[in-house]
């Protein structure tokens, strides 16, 4: 089935109308040979066809490519993995140059830095990732101490992407496509428009899916945010990205060394994200199947939901690409259809079990913050709940290793949503991690 490009479509056909999905698409590099299939539409309500050429936006599977161009800067001598990379952001005032002084490229990375996630894009920065980051960095507050402890930052990936700018001297757009993109042979493609001269690129658009509703979106990210997510791919480009970060991968190889591939598909020590993977590398997930381990990232921006799985050592790729929020259900279901013909895809599978509810202890009730985002554990109508950001996610439970599931306000099912941060020695509650996200409360680390 695997090899057969027949069988491959008719998969996908069944499974976008399952998980009513307009469009996607699936290319598979196994054994040395690609496979890919197209199927639906581009924009609901609509005929124009999704091909193997429509391109779609990446969302956070930009930050594998984010890694690979700053690795580049590595291997060049002009930055050190365990470098302080205040030191090539001279631009910054004192106080948060200082917090940059004890950060390193690689804490970045792996995403152990201890920085919140983001902050709110304003109108009058959101045009300048420079004026992003030096208008917010005051507002740096550590969710943990740098090195202990993973929280998925894309403000991280942001300093990045500044610092590549900084050290190459072009622009986010110009490295993008000049060190990576164009010598894989891979148009450089982007959702938005980065410049008066770098307009955005034909893209599918994504799509909400409510019910029966099934309803287009557009791209909402900002120049300033493009190195956490702005790139668009087809399934068989982003296929072409992910076989240069094999072992062997022949044709498609990109600008790192063997070494140093090495060094970003293995895991870092104290990166555990929860509710993401089994461990994190320097820009890649690891996801584990027995003694087999598949690295890759997953990606969703406004209506899209994008997948990328490597095994290194046998060179085998695979990518999905979707033009729905539930492109995610649907990945979920191609990999098992696919583990069934014989092509094992490594895949997340959160191993803490629901079956047992466990009393919710009072510690756990209290505010809990991310940058901007606040998340509060409180009772909603007799029922414990979590509130995210102001949206309520009801009867929350807790379970066996501090993890709490709560009932999904759309589908109605119970899913698995964070765990409790508990310190055995003093039976403190310091935070919470969701979505790989930690949250801590109000305190703050130094």
């Amino acid at each position: 089935m695997i090899s057969d490009s027949n069988i491959l479509f008719s998969l996908l056909n069944r499974t976008i109308r399952e998980y009513r999905i307009p469009g996607a698409q699936l290319a598979i590099y196994h054994n040395g040979e690609l496979t890919t299939a197209a199927a639906g539409i581009t924009r609901a309500g609509e005929t124009g066809e999704i091909t193997p050429e429509s391109r779609f936006a990446l969302g956070s599977i930009g930050k594998p490519l984010v890694a690979t161009i700053a690795l580049t800067l590595v291997e060049d001598g002009d930055i050190g993995l365990d470098e302080p990379v205040g030191e090539h952001l001279a631009e910054w005032p004192p106080a948060p140059a200082a917090l940059a002084g004890r950060l390193t490229l690689r804490q970045l990375l792996s995403h152990t830095s201890g920085l919140p996630s983001s902050f709110d894009e304003r109108a009058e920065n959101a045009a300048s990732l420079r004026r992003y980051l030096a208008d917010n960095a005051h507002r740096l507050t550590l969710v943990c101490r740098p090195g202990t402890g993973f929280s998925y930052a894309n403000l991280g990936y942001l300093m990045v992407g500044r610092l590549i700018e900084v050290i190459t001297g072009l622009d986010w757009y110009e490295a993008v496509s000049e060190i990576l993109l164009q010598p894989l042979g891979i148009e450089p493609t982007f959702v938005i428009p980065l410049g008066p001269s770098r307009p955005a690129g034909d893209t599918v658009p994504g799509h909400t899916v409510s019910g029966v509703r099934v309803r287009p979106v557009a791209q909402t990210v900002t120049p300033a945010m493009a190195p956490a997510g702005a790139v668009a791919m087809s399934a068989t480009e982003l296929l072409t990205f992910g076989r240069s970060l094999t072992i062997d991968p022949g044709d498609a190889r990109g600008p790192l060394s063997a070494d140093t591939l090495a060094i970003m598909r293995t895991a870092v020590p104290g990166a555990e994200p929860f509710g993401l993977a089994d461990g994190w590398g320097l820009g890649l997930a690891i996801f584990r199947d027995g003694d087999t381990e598949w690295v890759g990232h997953d990606g969703t921006a406004d209506g899209t939901s994008c997948h990328l799985r490597v095994q290194p050592r046998s060179g085998t790729v695979v990518a999905f690409t979707s033009n729905a929020g539930t492109g995610d259900d649907a990945w979920a279901a191609l990999v098992e259809e696919l583990r069934a013909a014989g092509l094992p895809i490594g895949n997340y599978a959160n191993r803490t079990t629901m079956d047992r509810q466990l009393p919710l202890s009072p510690a756990c009730f209290g505010h809990y913050v991310n940058g901007d985002t606040e998340y509060s554990i409180d009772v909603l109508d007799g029922h414990p709940c979590v509130t995210v950001a102001g949206e309520v996610f009801g009867e929350l439970r807790l379970h066996e290793q501090w993890s709490f599931s709560v009932r999904d306000p759309n589908s109605g099912r119970r899913i698995q949503a964070g765990r409790f941060m508990n310190n055995p020695l003093t039976g403190l509650i310091s935070g919470l991690q969701t979505g790989g996200r930690i949250a801590r409360r109000q305190e703050t680390f130094s």
